[in-house]
């Protein structure tokens, strides 16, 4: 593909959302008035304004803070259960079912019982991106696991290699790009859940930053926001992209 058309082509995909949300706000305005004011010529307004006040990027530092906490959690919580899961057929089948059943709930249905549990602030949030984030963080540890190359282990344990020297010299190592591939997901993932468990009885972050937008009425804001939250996602998750690459790469 030529590079002016792969530059373009994304321009383009732009250019029709912004179209399509245009109409669709102008359309809906005939019925509803308030529609109006989630029109993408305000809100692109209202987050120019946004980008230049600090409050906000307080609220972007709080977010991505509990996201970074999330992630480390469903980082040291999925990849030994992964592990364990790849080299222990019985620990797989003993808890197969239930991670499956486990992963199948939704992360946001715990919420009251995350509350009612661990209280009001940062912790309820830590448990519901962990949990959400760590399923597939664990599931791609377990297949990078299976598809190793069974003569590497075969040839560690005839060098009389230890269980641990066998997994944090030949097993980690080998399976880092499905680890890799398991946390982008993850942060995927954990950004969806972020608003909504931003919601939930905290006075910061971007998710309770859209409700406040809602409760002043500030509705060219709400829409300045949800611009912002999925940038931001896509620039994370074009980091994670490039930092898989990367590692790729090098090896």
């Amino acid at each position: 593909m030529p590079p002016r058309l792969r530059f373009l082509l994304p321009l383009g995909g732009l250019a029709a959302a912004l179209a399509l949300w245009w109409l669709g706000a102008a359309l809906l305005a005939r019925s509803i008035p308030i529609a109006s004011h989630f029109a993408p010529l305000g809100a692109l307004r209202a987050l120019a304004g946004l980008l230049g006040e600090a409050l906000l990027w307080e609220h972007v530092a709080v977010s991505l803070k509990r996201v970074a906490v999330g992630l480390a959690f469903a980082i040291a919580i999925g990849v030994p259960l992964g592990v364990l899961t790849g080299i222990s057929a019985l620990f797989a089948q003993a808890t197969g079912p239930l991670f499956q059943f486990l992963r199948m709930v939704s992360p946001l249905s715990w919420m009251p019982i995350a509350v009612m549990v661990l209280g009001i602030g940062d912790a309820p949030v830590y448990f519901l991106l962990a949990f959400a984030a760590v399923w597939p963080i664990l599931l791609n540890t377990a297949a990078g696991v299976a598809q190793l190359d069974r003569n590497w282990l075969l040839l560690a344990k005839s060098l009389s290699a230890t269980r641990f020297e066998t997994i944090t010299r030949v097993i980690l190592p080998g399976i880092t790009a499905h680890i890799l591939t398991g946390v982008r997901l993850a942060i995927g993932i954990i950004w969806i859940i972020l608003v909504p468990a931003e919601m939930l009885g905290v006075d910061a972050g971007l998710g309770y930053f859209i409700l406040d937008t809602r409760d002043r009425l500030a509705y060219a804001e709400l829409m300045a926001a949800v611009v912002l939250v999925g940038a931001l996602g896509f620039l994370l998750d074009h980091a994670a992209r490039w930092l898989h690459r990367r590692w790729l790469h090098g090896r």
